[in-house]
């Protein structure tokens, strides 16, 4: 188990952050560790908040009764921190405060953001380096955790990146002064079992949640998504499958209700080699409000793989404009279609030739 905090430049915590992971059973220690009163650790912006912090976290984490660490009101500064595990006992790590990043990248000994202009519109998969852009918030195989009430601000990369879990409720609201840094995520998840996003606001660059390869009996409800390319799901070669989409509100959003198996970002793809992701059991369902393009419904799917089991029940999607009224587009599927439709499922033939897709759509 790890929690990492590798704050980047003007990044605040705000609030309470509110985790506990059982990884053990009962004994002795355990109880309230202040890190101001404890360690020493001063609100004063400008002492390094580390080493209390880590120091508080060794005591607890070695504990075998459940502990509480506590970082009081005020604003902290902190350079980064990652937090080991496996702990013997439950741990519930409250920021009542505020903690800051350094202010001058040159602060981060790695990895380190190298501008804020950089990769402004290209994206940064094009770069080598690109990997050691700074995460804010990163949790790695936690077991029975709880992350809630946190606000994140300005990462360059994820938000907030969740890998390996298992049984993790997390309330995060990721925000980003988009004009910094447009191609970013708020939450990342992969390789993760029963990861629940509840009750968020999340305002970013590029996909609100992104979900990656390994994942699976993950729930996203009550999230607001705004700006930013909503719940994004991508992988390689494999299979991706019972996925629904259930009472989602949409105002003037690009792509309402999207399956692009033709997507091709910084067109760098082979035009005529098809995707080898197998998609099945899909579903779209009282999904409401208006597209600020013509394309509301666009169900593009692999001709060697086409997709199996999709459904649209109960779509009211609107576009009004020079470009015409809202449509809808299939490819390579034949859905299962019910309840109200507008547009008419599948009515607008989809273009033989068509061209990737820009990266901030």
């Amino acid at each position: 188990m790890a929690i990492q905090f590798n704050f980047v430049s003007s990044m605040l915590i705000l609030v309470l952050l509110s985790i506990s992971s059982v990884e053990g059973q009962g004994g002795g220690g355990g109880g309230v560790i202040d890190v101001v009163a404890r360690f020493g650790a001063k609100a004063d912006e400008k002492t390094d908040l580390s080493k209390p912090l880590l120091d508080a976290w060794k005591e607890a984490c070695a504990s075998t009764s459940p502990s509480k660490i506590v970082i009081p009101k005020g604003i902290y500064f902190l350079s980064t921190a990652t937090l080991d595990g496996p702990c013997k006992a439950p741990i519930d790590l409250q920021v009542q405060g505020t903690v800051k990043a350094p202010a001058d990248p040159g602060a981060f000994k790695e990895p380190k953001w190298i501008g804020t202009t950089a990769y402004k519109r290209e994206g940064c998969k094009g770069h080598d380096y690109c990997g050691s852009l700074p995460i804010n918030l990163r949790f790695d195989f936690l077991t029975n955790a709880m992350i809630q009430y946190i606000t994140t601000k300005d990462s360059k990369q994820f938000q907030a990146k969740v890998l390996g879990c298992k049984t993790l409720l997390s309330n995060i609201s990721p925000y980003l002064h988009l004009n910094e840094s447009p191609n970013t995520d708020g939450i990342h998840i992969g390789r993760s079992d029963g990861v629940n996003v509840l009750n968020s606001e999340i305002k970013t660059g590029d996909d609100c949640v992104s979900i990656g390869d390994g994942s699976k009996n993950l729930v996203i409800n009550g999230v607001t998504c705004g700006p930013g390319h909503g719940i994004s799901i991508g992988a390689e070669p494999g299979t991706c499958s019972n996925i629904h989409f259930e009472d989602i509100t949409v105002t003037n959003v690009s792509s309402p209700i999207i399956i692009d198996q033709k997507y091709c970002p910084w067109n760098k793809c082979k035009i005529n080699e098809e995707s080898k992701v197998k998609l099945s059991n899909i579903s779209f369902k009282n999904i409401h409000g208006t597209s600020a393009r013509p394309e509301a419904v666009k169900i593009i799917c692999s001709a060697t793989l086409p997709c199996e089991n999709v459904e649209l029940a109960d779509i009211e999607i609107t576009h009004s404009g020079p470009t015409g009224p809202a449509v809808s587009q299939c490819s390579n599927v034949k859905p299962k279609v019910s309840g109200k439709q507008n547009p008419a499922a599948c009515s607008t033939p989809y273009p033989s030739k068509t061209y990737p897709r820009p990266l901030n759509q």
